[in-house]
């Protein structure tokens, strides 16, 4: 059992005028996946070096299985670290690189053969062991360092960003691998990136991140569907959610929704909410797979088509993005549709708007309307 919780976590560097880390709080639970997401300068490598002792902690308190360990060196804290840069010795051969560790700690060389052996046929890593890191490929290499984590049998994992430095084949591939080893191995693992495919596909949970503080933790999908703020709503989603310029309206006892040349009913259930409002501008987010050309049957009832000019058509294969300029505004959006569009660069068009999908945001907080957290 490992339940690793980080309790207003604060991290100050000297001769940086701003905290890196500021008020952080979350717990991981015992066996979970926890990715902490954000984009570079967020604080998310100070909060993994926290835990695994390798920086001081300016201010908080760090748990393992409810145990302070703020001041047990890193040695003793039974975390493995496994670094972006993979850090194997480039003179040693796979095996000594897994086993350099356990070496040093003493361990009898039976039990080292064991679980080097047992942590190599694990990753496919058996017909690699005589090899130097420099006769292996970047995945390859990827896997000895988790290896090496693995050996040590650790209460928790740490991952700092490990496949940044892979190309987009390696990278799937190992990202993969490392969501198999965790579901076999059961170790709670704590996981830093700043690529979102990693966190949604990756993470048990999401911790989102911006200037040193946590702005929302949650399932990847739960996240994604409902952005605490903007930042949240633009940093998940590629390409991001569209932001457009909206203004509510109350008539007859409803509310409305003016934004890109069409007026939308919004919920009555909304109202409460939308009556400070009224009368005012608010931020609105779609996300570009929200957006039709033909919209299926199923949601017919729910739509505005909103009319639009096209900037520019990129087909992906799979799929096709849309650049559209909406009429009477400087205001673009980028619609993700079928492949066989037919549409071109110049083509005025209408794009169908999934109304329930709607996002409203306070202009003067870049908060999330609660109604539309969905």
């Amino acid at each position: 059992m490992a339940v690793v919780k980080v309790d207003r976590l604060y991290k100050e560097y000297k001769g940086h005028a701003d905290l890196a880390v500021k008020d952080v709080s979350f717990t991981v639970a015992d066996g979970e996946f926890m990715v902490l997401l954000g984009p570079s300068g967020c604080g998310k490598t100070s909060i993994l070096r926290m835990i695994a002792g390798l920086e001081p902690i300016t201010s908080g308190d760090l748990l393992l299985n409810g145990k302070r360990i703020n001041d047990v060196p890193a040695k003793d804290r039974d975390i493995a670290m496994v670094f972006q840069s993979y850090a194997l010795y480039p003179h040693m051969d796979v095996y000594s690189n897994l086993a350099f560790g356990l070496r040093r700690r003493g361990f009898p060389q039976a039990e080292i053969d064991r679980r080097v052996m047992a942590a190599a046929a694990k990753l496919a890593m058996v017909p690699y062991l005589k090899r130097k890191p420099m006769a292996l490929s970047g995945g390859q290499r990827q896997r000895v360092a988790l290896g090496r984590a693995i050996v040590r049998e650790p209460q928790v994992f740490l991952f700092d960003e490990p496949l940044s430095n892979l190309d987009a084949a390696a990278r799937f591939t190992t990202r993969n691998e490392l969501i198999k080893q965790q579901k076999e191995l059961g170790t709670t693992t704590i996981y830093v990136t700043h690529d979102q495919v990693e966190a949604m596909t990756m993470g048990h949970r999401i911790c989102i991140l911006n200037h040193g503080q946590l702005v929302q933790i949650g399932h990847p999908l739960e996240v994604y569907k409902s952005p605490a703020d903007t930042f949240v709503a633009r940093f998940l989603g590629n390409p991001q959610m569209n932001m457009l310029k909206g203004t509510v309206a109350l008539h007859d006892g409803g509310a409305f929704l003016h934004v890109g040349g069409s007026s939308i009913d919004l919920p009555a259930q909304a109202l409460p909410e939308l009556r400070k409002y009224a009368g005012s501008a608010v931020i609105v987010g779609v996300r570009p797979e929200d957006l039709y050309e033909h919209e299926p049957a199923a949601l017919r009832e729910r739509v505005v088509r909103i009319p639009a000019r096209v900037i520019a058509v990129e087909p992906l294969g799979a799929e096709t993005l849309l650049m559209l300029a909406l009429p009477d505004s400087k205001e673009e959006i980028v619609a993700r549709v079928g492949r066989q569009t037919r549409v071109r660069s110049g083509d005025t068009t209408t794009v169908a708007l999934d109304t329930a999908a709607l996002h409203l945001f306070d202009p003067a907080t870049n908060v999330a309307i609660p109604y539309f957290r969905r």
